[in-house]
């Protein structure tokens, strides 16, 4: 049973949409959203729309404060007509543990599954089929009441877009070890998907690509000695044989790429270690041969294997190995996501269909 609004425009969006050869991350606009407002302490009922530019007051909370929270997740279709979710609803309870930080209101799962599915089932035959590319979804939580009192918004909008893409990246890549700045402190916002976080690695980021690298390493807080995470992905070394990554200490993001790479290498056999990892260990370890890889994860990269942790000396400390324990759960993992092989986790769900009033139902249906 339909029960979301279909917005006037919508149907002629989708047939004028063509999924361009080269895709890229992020650069390539799905031409339908969804939309939901919550206002006198309920949600309303959501539309899906064509993709266009939005009102928001200056003074919202969101533009003034940064009450947004977000979430990234993909939808596949490799080998099969219609496109399934991984993990969907481990992104509506981290969405929700990101909204509770930030004092909002949380998106109730049958709402958030709805949202997913309206945007997918619409763009389902603009889903890639070739493994590696997706339709990356972005669910969106932001506050719109006006004023400049230091208080939660009473008002809210729930959104979801989405882009056809390619990996965000390929290849190797070279990691600069931020020494300065600090992302997130213990006790603050570090664990919730929140804007604010990403606006505060931007400086690190921006300066790591200038020196050559694609990304920033964080340590903790205080004596900068203790690793936390990549900007936007989660850490693993291969340690005498087995994976460590840092233990979540509750300034560090619960990627879901991340406890699903743990949970897959532990059901293939593999010894994972989550513990403090400090950072003067980790490069004399490299130095060693005791760590012999290192790969970050997310859900744009899935999996990237790391070259160098490039130091603010410009001293480069390069594991022996690139891309062997990486690519074999890469590909373990990616296989499950795209139905390639058995889910033993049940961590997959095909998108809904669209209701049969959607004029592109017909267009949808094989």
């Amino acid at each position: 049973m339909q029960s979301y609004d279909i917005a006037p425009g919508v149907d002629a969006a989708l047939g004028d949409f063509r999924v361009p050869e080269r895709l890229g991350f992020g650069l390539v606009t799905a031409p339908v959203m969804y939309s939901v407002e919550y206002r006198d302490g309920a949600w309303g009922r959501g539309r899906l729309l064509p993709y266009a530019p939005i009102e928001v007051w200056p003074g919202s909370r969101a533009l003034q404060y940064a009450e947004l929270v977000f979430e990234g997740m993909k939808a596949y279709r490799v080998g099969r007509a219609w496109p399934n979710l991984f993990r969907a609803e481990d992104n509506c309870r981290r969405l929700a543990r990101s909204a509770e930080r930030l004092s909002m209101p949380a998106v109730p799962e049958p709402l958030f599954l709805e949202a997913l599915d309206a945007v997918a089932g619409a763009l389902a035959p603009s889903v890639p089929g070739q493994s590696g590319r997706a339709l990356y979804l972005r669910p969106f939580l932001f506050g719109t009441e006006s004023g400049y009192m230091l208080r939660n918004s009473t008002t809210f909008r729930f959104m979801v877009m989405a882009s056809p893409v390619e990996p965000y990246a390929t290849g190797a890549i070279r990691v600069l070890i931020e020494r300065k700045d600090v992302r997130a402190v213990v006790g603050g916002v570090g664990e919730a998907k929140a804007a604010a976080n990403y606006a505060a690695s931007l400086r690190a980021s921006t300066a790591a690509v200038a020196r050559g690298c694609a990304v920033a390493l964080w340590l903790d807080a205080g004596p900068q000695r203790t690793i936390q995470e990549l900007s936007g992905m989660n850490l693993f070394a291969v340690i005498d044989g087995g994976l460590v990554t840092p233990a979540l200490d509750g300034a560090i993001l619960p990627g879901i790429t991340r406890d699903s790479l743990i949970k897959l290498a532990r059901h293939r056999g593999q010894r994972v270690l989550e513990r403090r990892m400090p950072i003067d260990e980790l490069l004399e370890q490299i130095a060693s041969g005791a760590c012999s890889e290192l790969f970050a994860c997310g859900t744009a990269a899935v999996v990237s294997p790391i070259a160098a942790l490039v130091d603010a000396d410009a001293t480069e400390h390069a594991p022996a190995r690139v891309d062997a324990v990486a690519a074999e759960l890469r590909e373990a993992l990616l296989a499950i996501q795209e139905r390639r092989v058995a889910d033993p986790f049940g961590w997959t769900r095909d998108v809904a269909r669209p209701p049969a009033a959607a004029p592109w139902a017909r267009a949808v249906a094989g």
